[in-house]
């Protein structure tokens, strides 16, 4: 038994829930990697955007990858910003101010923002439109991809920012090691503490911006079947 363990016998128990602690955040930054996939291939796929999927990156820290997901919503919100910019461009004032009147009926919506794409591409088919109006009527997503991103910017600048993401395959010490650093053993509880904060942040933002996504990709699925 480490000295440390016995200067401060709730080491052991601190050091087991800090491995689990840094698995969650693993599992959720990885739900949010295959959740930002999937609305990129929505816009890609419909709105003739060109976003690079993105993946977690094993031999990179935390930090490393925060900034993957952070660089791809910056995009995202760039796009969306867009459409609304080719909106307001394309359109009569008093239609475009149409798009964001809640008592609009949602299918005149779709028509009008069909009939801008046409302008555009050619050609604009109602998914397009739907999703179109979808990102830009959703509140819900635009506030939750900023609320991640701001989320993911506090654990990329942390203290756990600099830790490796692969843990798997190595001994407690040599994980203890890569999170804490040269962090005293004593502090385990301190360590604790900062991964509960950051973790429930993490996870309550990660949690509604998984399903404001999955309410665009869900009236997708349900357009093309």
């Amino acid at each position: 038994m480490a000295l440390s363990d016995l200067l401060y016998p709730d080491n052991p128990k601190r050091k087991q829930e800090l491995i689990h602690l840094h698995q969650e955040l693993l599992d959720s930054m990885s739900t949010n990697f295959h959740a930002t996939n999937e609305l990129v291939g929505v816009l890609n796929e419909h709105l003739g955007c060109t976003i690079t999927p993105i993946e977690m990156r094993e031999s990179s820290t935390v930090k490393e990858n925060c900034e993957i997901i952070i660089q791809v919503m910056s995009e995202i919100q760039h796009q969306v910003q867009k459409i609304d910019s080719d909106m307001k461009d394309k359109l009569e004032p008093v239609l475009y101010q149409k798009l964001y009147d809640i008592k609009e009926p949602e299918l005149e919506k779709i028509a009008i923002a069909q009939r801008v794409f046409s302008i555009i591409f050619g050609e604009a088919t109602s998914t397009a439109a739907m999703v179109a109006i979808k990102l830009l009527g959703s509140d819900h997503l635009t506030l939750t991809v900023s609320k991640l991103i701001g989320v993911l910017a506090q654990i990329g600048a942390s203290v756990l920012g600099g830790v490796s993401i692969t843990i798997i395959g190595l001994g407690l010490e040599m994980i203890l090691h890569a999170i804490l650093g040269a962090v005293e053993r004593s502090q385990l509880l301190t360590a604790v503490r900062s991964y509960e904060k950051h973790l429930a942040e993490f996870k309550a933002a990660s949690e509604k911006y998984q399903r404001a996504i999955h309410e665009v990709t869900s009236l997708v699925r349900q357009q093309v079947q």
